[in-house]
Order: C-alpha cells, then structure tokens, then sequence
C-alpha cells in the first residue's frame, strides 16, 4: 500500500465523498485504512469496570483504501502516489505536479 499514517486523504466515493481527513490508521492486510472524520458509526458499548460509562458511541470504521487518494500539499488536488528515487532511497512524489510527499 502507498498510503500512511498522517497523509491527507480524500474520499472518492461511497456516503462520505468528496470529504478529506488525516489516516488514522493502516490496515495492509485487509487493504483497509481508518480516516478520521469519515464513515462514523454508533457504536454500542456496555460498561466493563466500575465508574466506566456505557452508551452510544460514534467512531471511524475503516473504507477500502482504493476508495481515497491522497491530497498534494502543493497543488492541493486529490493524486496518485508515484515513486522516484533519491540518493539511494525512494521518495513518494505526486503524479500531478511531481512534489514530494513525507
């Protein structure tokens, strides 16, 4: 997967497109990453210890990775991650305008 945690990502299709978000989480082997801000569910949870609260809670449930692109913090536009090499290590740049990415 080229995505990693702390990329900017936005949401392509499905309930939450068109909205952007950090990755919370990585998932290589299900292809699957957490955004926050994006496909929020509730979430039941009863109390396990005493003095711990239980209810209705929203959380970020993972999306298949193929369903977000990463945002260029240059051109500021959903891209495609490519690779390039630098002095013996391999850099992540952007399709769109070759900038690199952390």
């Amino acid at each position: 997967m080229k995505l990693k945690k702390g990329d900017n990502v936005v949401v392509l299709s499905g309930n939450d497109k068109g909205k952007t978000g950090e990755i919370l989480e990585v998932m290589p082997k299900t292809q699957k990453v957490i955004v926050k801000g994006v496909n929020i569910r509730k979430k039941h949870v009863k109390p396990r210890k005493a003095g711990e609260e239980g209810g209705i809670i929203p959380s970020e449930f993972p999306i298949h990775s193929c369903k977000v692109n990463v945002v260029c913090p240059k051109c500021q536009k959903a891209t495609k991650i490519g690779y390039t090499t630098e002095k013996n290590e391999k850099v992540r740049v952007c399709k769109k305008c070759g900038a690199k990415l952390k």
